[in-house]
């Protein structure tokens, strides 16, 4: 197995509780945390981005960064999507 394919399984991996709620909170907090590390996800890909701009990254850092913003990108979308959808179908409902 290549040695970037483990590094990307393991920064997948990292990510993945941030799509699972966590046990014993409410809704309102699990959000405001899910939102925190989606930020600070973001942030950090630009950190990366900037510092690889200026040489003081390697590429294969910039491109884990990346990864790691897209996939937390496509997250929020499909939640969003998901959202959108609930709200539309509870809009069609017979009163």
């Amino acid at each position: 197995m290549d040695v970037s394919a483990v590094s990307a399984a393991r920064g997948y991996a990292a990510l993945r509780p941030a799509t699972e709620p966590e046990a014993g909170t409410n809704a309102a907090a699990g959000f405001q945390a899910l939102a925190r590390d989606f930020a600070a996800t973001l942030r950090a890909g630009e950190e990366t981005a900037k510092t690889a701009m200026t040489g003081g990254a390697d590429p294969h850092a910039l491109v884990q960064a990346l990864a790691q913003t897209e996939l937390a990108v496509e997250t929020a979308v499909t939640v969003r999507d998901r959202v959108v959808e609930a709200y539309q179908e509870i809009l069609r409902m017979p009163v």
